[in-house]
């Protein structure tokens, strides 16, 4: 895992094929249908915050799109090759940032 200061530098999760009538995501599931990419640890998983302890604040962008159509991608699918295969189907986009720190020991 490579630190390179970019905003692909740790990719904690991505799923798509998200039922817009799902109402939510419910804990350590996804729907029926959605389908859970690789993160930057290779893992079909959420990959939860590890800021280190200190005072500094970590952010986390999470990015919510809705599509037009259902994509047709593995799970092995990484974030530039999910982008690509979403070009054309974006109808909305939403970002929510959150920040994290671990408690200053």
């Amino acid at each position: 895992m490579a630190l390179n200061g970019t905003t692909g530098d740790v990719l904690h999760w991505t799923a798509w094929n998200i039922p817009a009538a799902a109402n939510g995501i419910p804990e350590g599931s996804l729907p029926a249908g959605a389908v859970h990419g690789a993160n930057t640890m290779g893992q079909n998983a959420y990959f939860g915050p590890g800021a280190p302890a200190g005072p500094r604040y970590h952010h986390y962008v999470f990015e919510l799109y809705a599509l037009s159509a259902m994509l047709d991608l593995p799970p092995t699918t990484g974030r530039d090759d999910l982008l690509k295969a979403m070009t054309g189907k974006v109808v909305a986009k939403a970002a929510y940032v959150g920040r994290f720190r671990s408690a200053a020991q």
